[in-house]
This record gives structure tokens, sequence and C-alpha cells, in this order.
């Protein structure tokens, strides 16, 4: 995993949360958070689907699949299972469309809701079932200039799913732009970004590599990579 992946992975964490998105976030008394997502890569055409969830000293955590299978589980063990943990964000494994069928890979995780299951080291239970959606944005159109040291990022806004996905009615809730380290949370009205003059001035010369995500409504989300180069 390259740090800008590591950069998106707890940016996205933290930026759906801040966008507000409520229909894959339920909350409820214990079991503040629970998210299950798509994230689409579009330079990449990969597809996999992420976990967010945060639960007081819970001490066991499972997740159970539409059709009422365990589909995660995970066991905190010694000074765990005593102690509890709290937060958990997970990756699945993002397969290549040219390689696994879209049609195959939505049929795994098909619509509906997902029951997220935790036990607390009290022996107290907690649970939540959070929706998960084939709205899948499609991947927005970048661009960059550079000025000196002023860099801008910009991109079209997102309307519509990717050609031969799911022809789902696409709402924008917000999008994300990285240069790692830097990162910015932005609403649904924004087409850009301006680098600070001072994190462009750090910059070697060279090719650096960005990413713009489109956040869907439901939480899913599309990352275009692009790059811009400093003289």
């Amino acid at each position: 995993m390259t740090r800008l992946t590591r950069a998106r992975c707890v940016l996205a964490a933290v930026g759906v949360a801040l966008l507000g998105i409520a229909p894959a976030t339920l909350r409820g008394a214990g079991f503040p958070i629970a998210k299950i997502y798509f994230e689409y890569n579009a330079t990449a055409n990969d597809l996999g689907v992420h976990v967010s969830l945060d639960a007081e000293d819970w001490r066991t955590v499972e997740i159970v699949h539409p059709n009422g299978q365990t589909i995660f589980k995970v066991n905190g063990g010694g000074a765990y299972s005593q102690l509890g943990m709290t937060e958990l964000f997970f990756e699945g494994a993002e397969p290549s469309l040219d390689e696994f069928p879209l049609e195959d890979l939505l049929g795994l995780f098909p619509e509906g809701r997902y029951t997220f299951n935790a036990v607390k080291v009290d022996a107290y239970h907690q649970a939540n079932r959070p929706t998960l959606s084939h709205a899948i944005p499609a991947g927005p159109i970048v661009a960059s200039e550079v000025n000196g040291d002023s860099v801008v990022i910009s991109w079209d806004p997102v309307t519509a799913p990717p050609a031969g996905f799911p022809p789902k009615p696409i709402v924008i809730a917000g999008y994300q732009v990285i240069v790692d380290p830097f990162q910015v949370t932005l609403p649904a009205s924004a087409t850009s970004v301006t680098l600070p003059a001072e994190f462009v001035q750090s910059l070697n010369s060279g090719a650096h590599p960005f990413e713009v995500l489109a956040i869907e409504a439901s939480g899913n989300q599309t990352i275009t990579e692009g790059s811009f180069v400093i003289p």
C-alpha cells in the first residue's frame, strides 16, 4: 500500500463523516458508526468493498450478509478480550474489472442491509444495519495547472455512474483531493482546489501524483488519479 493510498484510507474514513453522509451510516446508542461502501478506481478499473465502524469497548464484531451468512468476524484475544477495542477500518480486495466481471462482484455484495453485530467486554450486545447501495459514481474528469507556486487541481462535476455500471441516480455529497500529505474534503459544489503555496514550495521537482474522489450520498466513492509536474 503506497503512502498516497494510506492517506486516502484515513481521509475516506474521516471525510465521509465530515460530509454528513447518512444513508450508509446508521447511528444508534452504543454503536454510533457502521459503514459499508464500494470504492471504484476509475483509473485502474478496480472495485472493492470497504468497511468502517466505531463502537465502544467491543471484543467481538461480525458482519452478516443480507442472505444471513456471516462474511466477516474478528475476536479480540488476551488483553483485547478484557479491555476491548473501538474503531475498525478495512478494505476488501479490489479486483480488476478487466479480470473479475462487474456483474459477479455486485452479485457477491448485493444491495441491502448488512448487519453489524458487536459484543462488548461487559457482554452487552450492540447491533447496526447499514445499507449497501449500487449507486456508484463515475470518476471525475481531472486537470491540473502549475504556475509558479500556484497549483490548481480541477474536475468536472460527476452526475452519473460509470459506463456499464447499474443505471442508478447519482447524488454527489462531496469531493476529496489528496496530494500526500495534503488532504482536503470539499462540498458537492466544488470543482477545484488551489494547493497551499507553502505546500507547493516544499515539493521537489518532478511529477507528483494526486487523487480526486467523488463521494456519493450512499457513501460509495470513485477515484480518478492524476499528476502534475513541478519544474
